[in-house]
């Protein structure tokens, strides 16, 4: 259990530490990435275990169930980049464009 919980938190920090090099320009604070990475990894291995269940939780699948929550709450905190060119003309929603 200690082990799951350190092998969790540990990919983690390598997660957001490989968002921040990546998305550096569209994330906050680098102490929230790091912060929302570690704790969406042990929140994850904690619900990879309780979905699995008493006696068929294996290191690998909590592992895996850890990196996919971290993974999911990183991308929650990415703000839209930047756009190339000029914005397309403001359409109602809904709308056909008209013929003539």
């Amino acid at each position: 259990m200690l082990i799951e919980a350190l092998g969790s938190a540990l990919l983690g920090l390598a997660l957001s530490a490989a968002a921040l090099r990546l998305f550096a320009p569209r994330l906050p604070s680098p102490r929230v990435v790091l912060a929302s990475g570690a704790l969406g990894a042990l929140f994850g291995a904690y619900l990879t275990q309780y979905a699995l269940g008493p006696g068929h939780g294996t290191v690998t699948a909590t592992l895996v169930g850890s990196l996919l929550v971290a993974a999911v709450i990183l991308s929650l905190l990415l703000r839209p980049g930047r756009q190339s060119g000029p914005r397309p003309a403001h359409r109602t929603p809904f709308s056909l464009p008209s013929r003539g």
